[in-house]
């Protein structure tokens, strides 16, 4: 009986934020996964161990979660200004394909302390002690992050005080900078309110006519109110993600809304784009237990928010929806705003499944448009593990 081996591929598995993924330098894969397309994409998908029609992901490295399955590859930049490229792939638990589409801010964390310890940056350019800034060029949405990188004695620190609701442990902060952050991916059309609303009425057939805010920022997310869907913004992963019928409304609701932002041209496209656009409810502050068993009193935010992601209700936040969070609380009018009490705002603390968070962002009306020079929010990141992952029948 003939056999292929399995081959061999240096990598690393890291935390960033409340997500964790395989993380690769682009020079170590394959060379028929070098470049985008089906080699690269059956390769990460067999490191994920995906599709797996039993969702547990037990012959590969995913963790069967939206927030566990996921891949990055980083490569020495020639953009000038930046250090590295940095490209982000979603994988589908159940399905074999992979989302390309969209940034992972949680990641995003992640990909700075990588960069460095894997030698994508001179060392004549880091501190041995203090803050190494790492710009990385977000090759998916074309963007530009701002890593800011605690060192010690070289090396980056990883361990800290620094404490974030959805993870478990402290660890040393990293300030991230998301610059202009409106999104300009494909068919996004790089208007941060691709509709030219704040606000609008979308039809959604079988559940009627929702208010919602569109906006492209950080990762392209539809925004609607959490009471106008039968929800206080209070809930939980076991409140939604056990109930299909609320699964299938938020599907309904994210291709309605995608094809109002122009990110799809029909309903059936949605499929393929599991990653975007995202689906958030918003609330006013509400008191409520988060999944930590912690109490989160409703002075200790200015709204509620709830997001789906890959068809379930997310843990925690995603980073890139916390972008697009703290981009529409900074602008009057929108849902996110509203929620938060109104006016003008530069930064907002909103509540989400694991407990709290903090984003920044300062808008401004140009040319009657709304522009957002940057996002500004805190993330820690950790190794948990590196050396190679083992790959059977691969491309070479």
């Amino acid at each position: 009986m003939t056999h292929s081996p399995q081959i061999r591929i240096p990598a690393v598995y890291m935390r960033g934020g409340t997500s964790k993924g395989v993380f690769f330098r682009l020079q170590d894969l394959p060379v028929a996964a070098q470049t985008p397309g089906a080699a690269r994409d059956a390769l990460l998908l067999r490191v994920i161990g995906s599709p797996d029609p039993y969702g547990k992901h037990i012959d590969g490295m995913g963790g069967a979660t939206s927030s566990t399955s996921k891949t990055v590859i980083v490569s020495k930049s020639a953009r000038p200004g930046h250090d590295v490229d940095y490209l982000f792939g979603q994988v589908a638990i159940d399905k074999a394909f992979i989302d390309w589409t969209g940034n992972c801010g949680n990641l995003s964390a992640a990909v700075g302390p990588f960069a460095i310890s894997n030698g994508l940056i001179d060392a004549a350019n880091l501190p041995r002690n203090g803050i190494a800034t790492v710009r990385i060029w977000q090759a998916n949405i074309g963007k530009t992050i701002v890593a800011h990188v605690p060192m010690t004695d070289g090396a980056v620190q990883e361990t800290g005080d620094f404490e974030l609701d959805g993870v478990t442990f402290p660890a040393a902060e990293i300030a991230l900078e998301f610059m202009d952050p409106a999104a300009d991916e494909d068919g996004a059309g790089g208007a941060m309110f691709p509709t030219g609303n704040v606000v609008d009425d979308l039809e959604v057939p079988g559940i009627g006519t929702l208010k919602a805010t569109m906006i492209n920022a950080g990762i392209p997310t539809i925004f609607v109110e959490a009471e106008a869907i039968g929800y206080e913004g209070t809930e939980l992963q076991d409140t939604i993600n056990g109930d299909d019928k609320a699964l299938a409304m938020f599907e309904t609701i994210r291709a309605h809304g995608a094809m109002r932002m122009g990110l799809i041209e029909r309903i059936d496209e949605i499929a393929k784009r599991q990653h975007t656009p995202k689906v958030a409810f918003v609330a006013r502050p509400a008191e409520y237990v988060a999944s930590s068993g912690k109490t989160v009193r409703a002075g200790d935010v200015d709204l509620l928010v709830r997001a789906m992601s890959m068809g379930k209700l997310h843990h925690a936040m995603m980073g890139t929806a916390a972008v697009a969070i703290g981009t529409a609380a900074a602008i009057p009018g929108t849902l996110v705003n509203l929620a938060a009490g109104g006016g003008e705002r530069e930064a907002v603390r909103f509540g989400h499944p694991s407990g709290t968070l903090r984003v920044g962002a300062q808008a401004a009306l140009v040319d009657g448009q709304w522009v957002v020079k940057k996002a500004i929010m805190s993330r820690s990141a950790r190794v948990l593990m590196e050396g190679a992952v083992r790959v059977p029948n691969a491309p070479l």
